[in-house]
């Protein structure tokens, strides 16, 4: 996992949350509804929705990045949107942007993303949606998913929820102790895409591989997906989670991704069997990128 801020400095071993520094966040884009989810430790969860122009056909839940927030995630929404879906996306205590962030150090984060949403999926009116999301977001999805990463003080499991019928994971974290190792990503549960990078590699790290490990480490079946784009970084160059960096954003490889996606929500969430074959045969390598399954 990369914090959005810090690359992993913000969780590590010692699960510093609180060791970043704020940066000034850009200007948010009109249309999408701010709404408040009252949860039971009396916080609000304050969750940004981005409804399609047209009908709906599903609903995504999206984690955004640690320090990051829902707006710096549009570029990627809009892909959504566009076909149909509705995305959810709160914004958590880790944020920069959150008011309450030095409140919640170290695992206290943690343990606010869950009930964040729990809060939130509990609201969600259809019997399934998808569970989506970036970084420290995307080990969320993936818990939903049926991941099983440390559950922190007060917290009660199974974190699964069955509704979550599928799971997109941006560049998810490698084992970072005691948060999540292999095992933990062994019990994923239903159908993934991940996606990673050949430039998304941690700090201190030999290569990007270690954002591959739940693809890896979770059973094969036919129904996984791992990403690999080339030359792209954590941010797809500012294009997610930190906007004011310099460039040049990965636009293409962005949408690429987002396609790919789209393939997963239509023919595994939606059950659509031209989108699957589109899926399969999208595996192997090819110029900009490699699809492997599982």
């Amino acid at each position: 996992m990369t914090p959005c801020l810090t690359r992993r400095g913000l969780i590590g071993s010692a699960l510093a949350l609180g060791a970043i520094a704020r940066v000034p966040a850009l200007a948010r884009a009109s249309g999408p509804e701010v709404i408040d989810v009252a949860l039971p430790s009396a916080r609000v969860c304050r969750t940004w929705r981005y409804d399609p122009a047209g009908q709906r056909r599903g609903t995504i839940v999206f984690g955004h990045g640690a320090a990051s927030a829902p707006w710096k995630y549009e570029a990627l929404f809009a892909r959504w949107t566009q076909a149909g879906y509705r995305v959810l996306a709160p914004l958590h205590v880790d944020s920069t942007d959150h008011p309450d962030r030095a409140s919640f150090a170290g695992l206290a984060g943690w343990a606010a993303r869950i009930e964040d949403m729990r809060g939130l999926t509990a609201t969600i009116e259809n019997a399934q949606y998808v569970a989506a999301g970036h970084s420290y977001g995307a080990l969320g999805a993936l818990a939903l998913g049926g991941a099983e990463p440390l559950l922190p003080e007060g917290v009660t499991g199974p974190l699964r929820d069955p509704r979550a019928v599928l799971t997109l994971a941006f560049s998810p974290p490698g084992a970072m102790a005691p948060l999540i190792d292999a095992k933990g990503y062994s019990a994923l549960a239903v159908p993934v895409l991940i996606q990673t990078g050949t430039a998304d590699i941690p700090p201190g790290a030999d290569g990007w591989t270690s954002h591959l490990l739940a693809f890896e480490s979770a059973p094969a079946r036919g129904d996984r997906f791992g990403l690999v784009l080339d030359g792209v970084d954590h941010y797809f160059g500012g294009a997610i989670c930190r906007p004011e960096l310099p460039g040049p954003r990965q636009l293409a490889q962005l949408d690429r991704a987002a396609a790919l996606s789209l393939l997963m929500l239509q023919g595994w969430a939606q059950g659509d069997a031209t989108a699957r074959a589109d899926m399969l045969a999208a595996v192997g390598t090819r110029p900009g990128e490699t699809l492997m399954q599982r």
